[in-house]
């Protein structure tokens, strides 16, 4: 990045996040302190709806009323709305209603405080598919009750989009917001873009991209985000179709989109759709990087292959985001 930049980087929802300003202004301490607040005050207000980790999280509180329809706020409404588009867009590879398949794999607790659990794990999974089962007609959301809601990977997308867009439209500027991933930006980008390097783990190849304007990135990982049940190493990232984690063909999956939410949910309904993933992107024109469980690279779409640092050094942009 070129120009005036500012970061800031903290811990939130057990993952990483980071805030970059730009522009005139950007490295003024007051300037990065107030938009590291409005950042905070979003996403206290997201777990606050939606959290499944919390007793008092609105999502839980209504958990009972749902199977015969309760009035949520108007921002849960706005994450299932975003979670049941995602299903639809990725044909339920991207499913909103694992949660109990998701207990029963051993994710039911913050993932920093996860342990290894050698109990049976069995996970129930209905032949139809369950977001098709969710009601939402405005803000009355019903939900069957033998499903739950686990918004987890879409609120944060979410998360990245809204924080972005709020303070750029509160304090101007370039901004850039990443959480755990998920990235978005907001405003005019840097004269030579956003510059991102992609790569999940410190041994995995990497990629160095620049993004325009108003442009997102998504990555997800069958390697972070583990931990051990039943003598077996599981990821967070469940199939719909088995209720237990999908086959790591794909070690990371990364997107490039106009929005977040969109980004993630390629990204996510990749590493479900495993060696069918390739494919079924490039069927919707979506740009994308996947890195094989051997380390190997598939590009779809328009990203660009010569971005590989060790094949070229230099950042080449996206030229195009689904």
């Amino acid at each position: 990045m070129t120009g005036h930049t500012a970061t800031r980087d903290w811990r939130v929802w057990g993952t990483d996040a980071r805030l970059v300003l730009d522009g005139h202004g950007a490295d003024d301490p007051a300037r990065m302190n107030r938009a590291v607040t409005l950042v905070d005050g979003l996403l206290a207000e997201i777990d606050l709806a939606c959290s499944r980790f919390r007793s008092d999280s609105e999502l839980n509180r209504l958990h009972a009323s749902l199977p015969t329809g309760a009035e949520v706020s108007p921002l849960l409404a706005t994450l299932v709305r975003a979670a049941l588009d995602a299903a639809a867009l990725t044909e339920g590879r991207v499913d909103p209603t694992l949660r109990y398949a998701m207990d029963a794999v051993g994710y039911d607790r913050d993932i920093d405080l996860i342990e290894d659990d050698g109990g049976l794990v069995r996970a129930v999974v209905s032949p139809r598919p369950g977001w098709r089962s969710v009601g939402l007609q405005g803000h009355t959301l019903k939900v069957p009750a033998h499903l739950a809601l686990d918004l987890g990977a879409t609120a944060k997308a979410v998360a990245s989009d809204r924080t972005a867009a709020l303070v750029h439209e509160e304090l101007g500027g370039g901004v850039l917001v990443s959480i755990g991933g998920d990235i978005a930006t907001s405003g005019p980008a840097p004269e030579a873009g956003w510059t991102i390097t992609v790569r999940d783990t410190p041994g995995d190849p990497a990629a160095r991209v620049a993004l325009g304007p108003d442009r997102a990135l998504a990555t997800s990982s069958t390697q972070k985000r583990r931990w051990n049940r039943a003598g077996l190493t599981r990821h967070h990232i469940l199939d719909p179709g088995t209720g237990v984690p999908a086959d790591p063909v794909w070690h990371t999956v990364t997107v490039a989109a106009r929005t977040c939410v969109r980004a993630n949910s390629f990204s996510t309904g990749a590493i479900v759709a495993g060696h069918d993933a390739p494919a079924w992107l490039d069927a919707h024109g979506v740009p994308a990087r996947l890195v094989g469980r051997d380390g190997t690279i598939a590009f779809t779409g328009d990203w660009p292959a010569d971005a590989e640092l060790g094949r070229d050094a230099e950042t080449v942009a996206v030229r195009s985001a689904a």
